[in-house]
């Protein structure tokens, strides 16, 4: 049992279980909280619960709490069973929330300030693989920050490399596709073209959760990379014209993409919020969009100028974070948190050849909550 656990401190009101850990942290367990978690509502085998709030009491008020070596004994008032709580097993929970502030998005929006080499998390292929602090600091910064890289990654190593941070998603595109310029494409990003600012697939269900692009050959003219963070854009678009950043959330928008092998369609607002209100996702793919509903003046005019209030944002060179990848490096991001983009190349002077792939979202997460779990010391 470690320290902490063992000099808890334990306090209760009919309402809560107070608990103080010897680090100074602190736990409140609501009593209706603990009443719906009681160990034995759950089956042995599978954690999964036995039990439907239905079946709870309305309101479950605490009689008395006692420290019993390393568990607390609850005793709810008007209720002759007692229930029996393991103290780790309260502090995990505690931490818990502790580790999703830790996740949370660190924002940052005059990317021009900034250089991908000194300014985000960057790692040795090889040292990554071989060491597990070394990939849980960066798929931290990776959640954080919403963009990293891996040097020094062999040709034809994408999918190899990509293990250590997630699942790739197979989509029409294959596993992994190449881009680099072919005559009459079916996609924009396989010609000479310069990409403004934009997140990829939005007209798939769900949404490619991150993405990762591998240099097999640079141009040293032209085909500069652009990133810029959407959930600063979109803070920033709140703080100055929030009606238009309010129209943004709650306007659908038809996305669609045809091929000779695919029909893809969806719907999504540009600006994306949780349930807290907060910036959850940003969608925005000029080549994609399908024509909008609303064709008369009173819908059309004020969502086209919301619109052209956000598209603004991203034609700024001040928000924008510029570099070239060099042969060997990738670069992974959050598809539905970072725009990204290309200066032109000319190809008939310089052949550039990256090859990409798009990673599940909930994989990545979970890698890194693994990698967390498995910290030196960390309860499992």
């Amino acid at each position: 049992m470690s320290a902490r656990i063992a000099a808890s401190t334990v306090r209760s009101t009919p309402e809560a279980l107070l608990v103080e850990w010897a680090d100074g942290s602190r736990g409140e367990f609501a009593s209706i909280w603990l009443r719906d978690n009681i160990p034995e509502h759950r089956d042995p085998h599978s954690g999964q619960r036995l039990i439907d709030v239905i079946d709870l009491p309305e309101k479950p008020r605490i009689r008395r709490a006692t420290p019993r070596a390393g568990t607390v004994l609850i005793e709810w008032e008007d209720e002759s069973e007692a229930a029996s709580f393991a103290l780790d097993w309260l502090a995990r929970e505690a931490q818990h929330a502790a580790e999703r502030r830790e996740m949370a998005p660190r924002t940052w929006l005059e990317g021009s300030r900034l250089e991908a080499a000194r300014d985000f998390a960057s790692a040795e292929f090889a040292g990554a693989r071989e060491d597990e602090a070394l990939r849980r600091a960066w798929l931290t910064r990776l959640i954080q920050d919403g963009v990293a890289f891996l040097r020094d990654v062999p040709q034809g190593a994408l999918l190899e490399a990509m293990k250590l941070v997630g699942q790739v998603l197979e989509t029409n595109y294959g596993l992994a596709f190449d881009v680099r310029s072919v005559p009459q494409p079916e996609n924009l990003a396989y010609s000479d073209l310069g990409l403004g600012l934009h997140t990829d697939n939005p007209y798939r269900e769900p949404v490619p959760g991150f993405q990762a692009l591998h240099a097999l050959s640079t141009s040293p003219d032209g085909g500069d990379s652009l990133f810029a963070d959407g959930f600063a854009l979109a803070e920033h678009l709140r703080a100055h014209h929030r009606d238009a950043f309010e129209l943004l959330t709650r306007t659908a928008l038809p996305f669609h993409y045809r091929s000779q092998n695919a029909d893809l369609y969806a719907e999504r607002p540009l600006i994306q919020l949780s349930c807290a209100g907060e910036v959850s996702a940003v969608h925005y793919n000029s080549r994609s969009i399908a024509p909008l509903p609303g064709r008369s003046v009173a819908q059309a005019v004020p969502f086209y100028r919301a619109y052209r209030r956000f598209a603004a944002l991203l034609r700024e060179t001040r928000f924008q974070l510029k570099f070239r990848l060099a042969t060997g490096e990738i670069v992974v991001f959050d598809n539905q948190r970072i725009l990204h983009g290309r200066t032109a190349f000319s190809s008939a002077r310089h052949a550039r050849h990256l090859q990409g792939c798009y990673l599940t979202r909930d994989s990545v997460h979970s890698a890194a909550a693994l990698l967390r779990r498995a910290r030196p010391g960390v309860q499992s």
